[in-house]
């Protein structure tokens, strides 16, 4: 069944970033099913792409870490949709902090990848949002408002992603609602080892992953509401209470 949320914007796709894998693939092929157009970015080929693009997404192979290809992300979709009914941005990279040579590196990444595209983003694409009376809702992360002292310039990446939602909440109001989900644990990845599991597990006060479909109906609430902006929706299972 179609959610309500997308019944009266005429058409308009959803832009999602980050639609090779997990979360991205999973909202892309959901919102299909809904008879959603969606419109998404990968950065790297993986198999489901290929899959996507036959059931009709919109996809675009984008870096995020060149600057060019940002643009012609953003011309590109000028230029084809005069409007959008959404845009969440779930492209996100995961470095810890001596990954690379240089801390400075990793820090520019991180704040590339999950503050400083979805500026741009959502800066250039406020005429499209604003016709399809549209949403922006931002993946965030649990570590965004605890810090983590392995993933330092990542934490402080989410944290600067979180301060766009206000700021953009406050800046597009009324007609583009803008807001956070803030998972802690959502899939582990088939790598992940038991130890790995258990210690995930433990922090939280409700001990088991949450879910795509959990994920998906913080999504949903957000889009289907005419009444919630500027908010960071915690997903993390109790984990600030422990």
């Amino acid at each position: 069944m179609t959610n309500p949320a997308f019944e009266a914007s005429s058409n308009a796709p959803v832009l999602i970033t980050g639609v090779g894998k997990r979360i991205g693939l999973f909202l892309a092929q959901t919102f299909l099913s809904r008879g959603i157009p969606v419109v998404g970015t990968y950065r790297t080929y993986y198999p489901a792409i290929e899959s996507l693009s036959e059931a009709g997404v919109d996809l675009y192979q984008v870096d995020f870490y060149q600057g060019e290809q940002v643009k012609g992300l953003i011309e590109a979709i000028r230029q084809r949709y005069p409007m959008l009914r959404a845009i969440i941005h779930n492209a996100s990279d995961w470095l810890r902090d001596g990954d690379l040579p240089d801390c400075q590196d990793v820090m520019e990444r991180m704040m590339c990848v999950h503050a400083k595209v979805p500026y741009q983003l959502n800066l250039a694409l406020v005429s499209q949002l604003q016709a399809g009376r549209g949403d922006i809702i931002h993946i965030s992360d649990f570590v965004a408002s605890k810090g983590s002292s392995k993933h330092i310039a990542y934490a402080a990446s989410k944290a600067a992603m979180d301060n766009l939602t206000l700021s953009f909440a406050a800046k597009l109001a009324p007609d583009v609602k803008v807001n956070s989900i803030a998972p802690a644990l959502v899939c582990f990845n088939e790598t992940d080892d038991e130890a790995y599991r258990a210690k995930s597990l433990s922090k939280a006060l409700l001990p088991r992953e949450a879910g795509y479909k959990e994920l998906l109906a913080c999504v949903d609430l957000l889009l289907g509401s005419h009444y919630i902006t500027g908010r960071i929706l915690a997903l993390d299972g109790g984990r600030h209470l422990k």
